[in-house]
């Protein structure tokens, strides 16, 4: 059966790359004469003839890259942006490699040939994906069936059986739960047995695997779980209890050679990070050079308004808990970190409350810079030297994160930014221990088009005024 995941599954896509690079390799120089139309490119009224030694490298070097990228390995693409991303990044290294092939060896190759082929290569290899994505969500094409048995009815367990029924196309199908809660064993029919019964529950209902999904407190009973297993033909996974103590979420990495649970993984991938920051940089370049006169004026009536610096630097939380210097244009009175006192004060529930619209420490000017959120234009520098990022959960004070909740630092898992999700949905009308679920809000559903999204709604919340003191 053609079965995704597999090695025979793999092997075929390798061989199907392998045939589309070589058929739009011939297409392409069959269509080149068409092309002749176009004003940059050279009259040609023939098919252009592809030296046959073409048709061998081509498929092997764009293949053997799609490789080297673990674009074959199913696992690793199981979610269609991850593989959509991941074959782009492969064929655009093929393509400049064979580029340079082509300026090493066959020079005389026409260029616009050669831009047609990677253009074909990648759709046709982007095409047959979807299109194989799609039967099997379709299910024209059954998946491997494999039963699990999941060890544990707690909240790990239940949210590994809320994955498996909203992904049916991974072949997955829960037999039930084995767990020692007296309670849970009489009122729960999902529930087959008890820990000590795990072998011939595993047995009876011909598990394929058996995921340990116990707390932290009961995990003397794996070891015993995982020996009875030893002689039967069932894979067993373990779900550390520690992944409640990740920052965002927990990865496994080689830390010296040697497997370990990463804690602290950050919330964005490498591809994501890549993009966040060429944004980051390519806005802050942008909007720099106004900027710096508009910084200029602002400093020029700080300073005009009395004595004190123009700056005011401050220690804040950055990304993953890293401390960095925070710049700003000087909005309150020299010694405002002094009267910290006069307007701090606690909620009915015991939270903090650090800001207040009649803050006694703002001068005239910072109040006008305030209101109009122009006294934060200094970040530009964070952000072009990469302690900050454009869009983001704003930097907090140390001695505010300091009385953080363990939820609330999941925030610190993507870097800080000078605006965010809760600027645009109430700023300084939201006081901290309210805009931290904001915060996560974009940790959980960040993209490029939220940071988009977020910019623009930032000069229409800017422009109001709203929430800003």
């Amino acid at each position: 059966m053609f079965r995704r995941f597999t090695i025979n599954f793999a092997l075929i896509s390798i061989c199907l790359d392998a045939v589309f690079v070589i058929l739009a390799l011939a297409v392409a120089a069959h269509l080149r004469p068409l092309m002749s139309k176009l004003p940059f490119a050279a009259n040609i009224y023939q098919p252009l003839e592809i030296p046959n030694s073409l048709y061998i490298i081509f498929p092997i070097s764009w293949v053997g890259i799609l490789l080297l990228l673990s674009v074959y390995d199913g696992r690793r693409n199981l979610h269609v942006t991850d593989e959509i991303i991941n074959l782009t990044i492969g064929s655009v290294l093929a393509s400049v490699f064979l580029a340079g092939t082509l300026y090493l060896s066959f020079r005389q190759t026409s260029r616009i040939l050669f831009l047609a082929f990677v253009l074909l290569a990648f759709l046709f290899q982007f095409f047959w994906r979807m299109l194989i994505r799609l039967v099997f969500r379709l299910g024209t094409i059954r998946p491997e069936q494999r039963r699990v048995l999941i060890a544990g009815a707690g909240p790990v367990g239940r949210q590994l059986q809320g994955q498996i029924s909203q992904n049916p196309h991974l072949g997955l199908t829960l037999v039930g739960f084995l767990d020692d809660d007296p309670k849970k064993l009489q009122s729960d029919p999902e529930i087959l047995g008890s820990l000590s019964n795990a072998r011939k529950i595993a047995t009876r209902f011909r598990a394929d695997d058996v995921v340990i999904a116990l707390p932290h407190r009961a995990y003397k009973k794996v070891n015993k779980l995982v020996v009875e297993m030893h002689d039967l033909a069932v894979k067993v996974w373990v779900i550390p209890d520690y992944f409640q103590l990740a920052l965002h979420k927990a990865v496994v990495e080689e830390f010296a050679g040697i497997p370990m649970l990463d804690l602290r993984a950050p919330a964005l991938n490498d591809y994501q990070r890549m993009v966040k920051r060429a944004f980051d940089l390519a806005i802050s370049m942008f909007v720099l050079p106004p900027s710096l006169i508009i910084m200029g004026i602002i400093a020029l009536m700080i300073r005009l308004e009395g004595s004190g610096p123009i700056l005011f630097s401050q220690q804040r939380v950055g990304e993953n808990g890293r401390l960095f210097w925070m710049h700003k244009f000087r909005t309150m009175v020299p010694n405002a970190e002094q009267m910290r006192h006069l307007v701090e004060r606690t909620d009915e529930k015991g939270n903090l409350i650090h800001k207040t619209m009649e803050d006694p420490r703002v001068t005239s000017v910072g109040r006008f810079l305030r209101r109009t959120s122009l006294d934060e234009l200094p970040q530009l520098f964070n952000v072009i030297a990469g302690d900050m990022s454009l869009i983001g959960p704003r930097p907090e004070l140390p001695y505010l994160v300091k009385q953080y909740e363990p939820w609330q630092r999941t925030r610190f898992a993507v870097p800080q930014g000078i605006t965010g999700w809760w600027q645009v949905n109430g700023r300084s009308d939201k006081p901290m221990h309210l805009h931290t679920e904001d915060d996560l809000y974009y940790v959980r559903n960040y993209s490029l088009i939220l940071d988009i999204r977020i910019l623009l709604k930032t000069v229409a919340t800017v422009i109001r005024g709203r929430g800003a003191y």
